[in-house]
């Protein structure tokens, strides 16, 4: 009855004593490292004051100062201060004075182990225990050496170890903290490259798109106003061939950017251009004043769908050139040979270029980059015979893309 009375009372006030201790050591934590390291002195030190009798206070509070007032110092210097407090224990066990004091040994020892490596802990440790076995020989009542050395040795082994974990544990920490800040630090850079790769495409892709198509509008647009009078009927044919380029483009541009989902009618109506769209792209270029022969060897189905993309944006890019720079009456070639591993790609006209035209600029360079995407290295300029040539070889192992 009794016990089951006083049970609900023991918990009632057993939570505002945790909540003290608690509040105790929030406020101890937010001391200055120097106060936070002066308590322990501070207690001993009272403690001195108040057990010993007056003859013997002078000697015990001197030791008691020179033990204990070191360890102020201990996380900045642990050997340093470990060294000194065990010359003042030495000091102490000649003159034959015990004190409390001596704990300052074991906190000096932690921190030792704390901030020091195996090497330094051992060392430490071993001090230590020379130290534990000279104090038991000595101050050992009633002849029992073993009883109070193992206590000690087990008081010394649970702080080392104690110490060591903490600094595994702090080490530890430190490496998982510097990993996700390595590891953050990859990931910016990684996304930076990845924006840095998608502006890149966008920006090939819109230049080829409204390139092209802006090139074969235009010629259109001319072939158009030439045939009006003469010929209304290819004039209309014409107009026709503009407003489809027209929308193909918008098509293209709309992918390229992201905003065209799959099932949209312009999706299928203009699927994303490969090697079997060559022959329609070879018609529309006709259509522009270009006539172009297309030579495709060798089938293509195997072949990545980013691999027949950077084909089909090859030859555009190579034909557009050929229509911006060369006179009318020029006739381009191209011949595309598909085999198991590699595609290669021709494309030749027949007409002069200037010295240095302008599709050496950014076309000629997203040409490369494509081609080396794919393993390839791209060659164009003027042909022997006259004429211009664009040449490259695309390799499709490893590509990693699923077949068209």
């Amino acid at each position: 009855m009794t016990e089951a009375a006083a049970g609900p009372g023991d918990h009632r006030s057993a939570g505002p004593v945790r909540t003290r201790v608690a509040r105790l050591a929030r406020t101890a934590s937010r001391l200055p490292p120097v106060v936070r390291g002066s308590l322990l002195p501070a207690l001993l030190l009272l403690n001195v004051v108040t057990t010993r009798p007056p003859r013997e206070l002078p000697v015990a509070v001197a030791f008691t100062v020179v033990l204990t007032l070191p360890l102020v110092w201990r996380h900045r210097a642990p050997r340093t201060v470990f060294a000194a407090v065990a010359a003042a224990a030495s000091v102490q066990w000649l003159l034959d004075v015990q004190l409390p004091a001596d704990l300052a040994l074991l906190v000096a020892f932690y921190t030792v182990a704390v901030h020091s490596d195996l090497r330094g802990t051992l060392v430490a440790g071993a001090v230590l225990e020379t130290g534990g076995l000279l104090a038991c020989l000595r101050w050992a009542t009633g002849g029992a050496f073993l009883t109070p050395f193992v206590a000690v040795t087990a008081m010394i082994v649970a702080v080392g170890v104690l110490g060591v974990h903490v600094r595994t544990h702090r080490a530890y920490l430190a490496a998982v903290e510097d990993r996700a800040v390595r590891l953050e630090r990859e990931h910016d850079q990684q996304a930076r490259v990845a924006v840095a790769e998608e502006r890149t495409r966008i920006t090939r892709e819109m230049h080829d798109i409204v390139t092209h198509n802006l090139s074969v509008m235009v010629a259109l647009t001319d072939a158009a106003v030439c045939a009006q009078h003469r010929s209304p009927g290819k004039a209309t044919a014409a107009m026709l061939q503009i407003s489809e380029t027209g929308r193909q483009a918008l098509t293209d541009m709309r992918r390229s950017l992201g905003v065209l989902r799959a099932g949209e009618p312009d999706a299928l109506r203009h699927p994303l251009p490969g090697i079997a769209q060559l022959t329609a792209l070879a018609g529309q270029m006709g259509a522009a004043g270009l006539p172009t022969r297309l030579e495709l060897l060798g089938g293509h189905t195997h072949i990545p769908a980013t691999a027949q993309l950077t084909v089909y944006r090859l030859v555009q890019e190579a034909l557009t050139n050929t229509l911006k720079h060369t006179p009318g009456g020029t006739r381009a070639q191209v011949r595309v040979e598909c085999s198991a591993e590699t595609v290669t790609v021709d494309v030749t006209d027949s007409g002069p270029r200037p010295s240095a035209p302008a599709g050496s600029g950014h076309g000629i360079t997203g040409m490369r980059e494509r081609s080396a995407a794919h393993g390839g290295t791209l060659r164009a300029g003027p042909l022997p015979d006259g004429g211009w040539g664009v040449h490259t070889r695309l390799f499709l192992a490893g590509s990693g893309a699923a077949p068209a």
